[in-house]
């Protein structure tokens, strides 16, 4: 009987984990909000500003963070999604995102960075009013106002609605648990992988990237009416 050795790797750093579940839980929020309307709208702003920071952590993190956290480990190349398809793909693809997982991340991202961008611009002609509102012409209100309460919400719905469907999938076809490891931040592998590192240093580094992550967002809303 051949013993098959397995390898508890830490993927998820303990700074990306925090991301993953505030940015949850923040896009949770501002859903509800944008639905209740009136007084609840005060806090629709807060978590996009919120949502804003979070955004631009994550892209420095990207570059400074744990191994797996890194843009260069996300297997985004063609032939790796049709290897991955044809169920012909590494261990290391596997690891973290997979190639899928990589462009649902990538795409979850830039449409959350685009509602946000267009909700600095919109104005419902009510009660409120984006930041910058005042600072371009009424084409580009009318459209980022459109954009950000009819299309970019459905989309961004569609596209949680579909994270969610595919994190079950995963769980009961795969047996592979996405959620908890992105709660502890370890995977258990058939192989030795590299591990993200995740001690004192590296989250010193997350809370200086996040210090200025709010930073630029707060000097961002001061150019603003």
């Amino acid at each position: 009987m051949t013993h098959h050795q397995q390898f508890t790797i830490r993927i998820w750093d303990l700074p990306t984990r925090i991301f993953h579940w505030t940015l949850a839980a923040a896009v949770t929020g501002l859903i509800i909000s944008a639905n209740i309307g009136g007084n609840a709208m005060v806090w629709h702003f807060r978590l996009g500003y919120l949502v804003f920071a979070l955004l631009l952590f994550r892209f420095f993190w990207g570059f400074v963070g744990g191994h797996w956290s890194r843009w260069s480990q996300l297997p985004l190349r063609p032939q790796n999604v049709v290897a991955y398809l044809r169920g012909h793909s590494s261990t290391s693809h596997r690891a973290g995102h997979n190639p899928l997982g990589s462009w649902s991340v990538v795409t979850l991202l830039v449409f959350l960075l685009l509602q946000v961008s267009t909700g600095l611009f919109s104005d419902d002609e009510i009660a409120n009013m984006g930041p910058f509102a005042s600072s371009v012409s009424g084409f580009w209100v009318s459209w980022s106002t459109f954009w950000h309460k009819q299309v970019g919400k459905l989309i961004l719905i569609a596209l949680v609605v579909l994270h969610m469907l595919a994190i079950a999938w995963y769980s009961w076809r795969k047996r592979q648990a996405l959620i908890s490891a992105m709660w502890h931040g370890d995977k258990v592998s058939s192989e030795s992988l590299t591990p993200s590192a995740d001690g004192r240093g590296k989250r010193w580094m997350a809370l200086f990237c996040w210090l200025v992550s709010c930073l630029i967002v707060l000097v961002v809303l001061s150019w603003g009416s």
